[in-house]
């Protein structure tokens, strides 16, 4: 058995991604790890980032991004879909680049691929998430934010990144534009692992969180919005207060000692109070998310009530 890990990524130390740390957390596990590595600024050191890891495991494959063939966040997709293309395990595995899996989960999954690699049936594996928010040591548990998703697959040639990236289609003659198109596609089958990936994509100082915010626009909206939106100072960031979220108590992975080391934005985030009544509320702060987190967290039965669900989960 072969297991393969994937990923994409460009602009990394700009835009504050733990992708060292994220590439490292699976190394153990994978005998090659491939990285769609894309065409980034000029100031953009994401190349020797990588490259310091000196792992004989990890090839880079030079790519080039198109946002007007790739709208919406399918350039996302689409990068993912060329790194999955050059695996050669019979398990893929795939990290984003801000995605990372704690050193006591790795026996798990290596437990499941051997499991099931003659499972047929199972066509791919669901991890569950942390998501921290602001620094890390909270994170946030309401219903706006994805609990589970499928990160280690299949290697089928018909299995494909889908929408931004987010999760895994089956898309048969898939033409590797459309990554949007619901028509045609097939959720995968998947069975659930007591895992965890842990997402540290809204952990960065609040400058810094405010040009990832861009990207991202820029990424789904095109640059002309994004230059709209910017006049308008709609990409200024306050966390809220953490207060009003879970705390973790656990232990991060060992891969990110260095990076969690270079946290010194304490002074500004918010820490007690209430959420300033001038800024736009986050998803997770609307009035109807905050009654779905209060149904889900106290009514039995309502766990996952409206979770959006991109598979179908097996009994095993």
């Amino acid at each position: 058995m072969k297991i393969s890990g994937f990923s994409m990524v460009k602009n990394a130390e700009k835009l504050y991604y733990p992708i060292r740390p994220a590439i490292e957390s699976v190394l153990p596990l994978v005998d090659e790890f491939v990285i769609a590595l894309g065409d980034g600024d000029e100031d953009d050191h994401t190349r020797e980032i990588i490259e310091k890891i000196n792992s004989d495991k990890i090839r880079i494959i030079d790519t080039v991004w198109d946002l007007e063939k790739f709208p919406r966040g399918t350039e996302n997709a689409h990068q993912t879909d060329i790194a999955k293309e050059h695996c050669s395990g019979d398990w893929l595995i795939y990290l984003q680049a801000d995605e990372v899996i704690h050193e006591k989960y790795l026996p798990v999954i290596e437990q499941a691929c051997h499991r099931y690699l003659q499972d047929e049936e199972v066509e791919g594996m669901l991890l569950k998430y942390v998501h921290f928010w602001g620094d890390y040591y909270h994170y946030q548990d309401a219903h706006s934010w994805y609990k589970k998703e499928i990160r280690i697959i299949r290697n089928h040639p018909d299995i494909h990144s889908w929408e931004s990236a987010q999760s895994f289609r089956k898309i048969p003659g898939f033409d590797y534009v459309n990554y949007r198109q619901q028509q045609g596609t097939y959720k995968l089958q998947v069975v659930e692992l007591d895992a965890y990936v842990y997402h540290y994509g809204w952990v960065r100082p609040p400058h810094l969180m405010k040009n990832k915010t861009k990207a991202l626009a820029t990424i789904h909206k095109g640059q002309k919005k994004v230059e709209e939106m910017d006049l308008k100072r709609q990409f200024t960031f306050d966390y809220g207060p953490l207060n009003m979220l879970k705390e973790f108590k656990g232990t991060h992975p060992k891969v990110m000692r260095n990076w969690i080391a270079k946290f010194d934005w304490h002074e500004h985030l918010q820490y007690s109070g209430e959420p300033n009544p001038n800024r736009k509320k986050h998803k997770h702060e609307t009035v109807k998310n905050r009654v779905f987190t209060w149904m889900k967290h106290n009514i039995p039965g309502m766990k996952e009530a409206g979770d959006f669900k991109n598979y179908i989960l097996l009994k095993r």
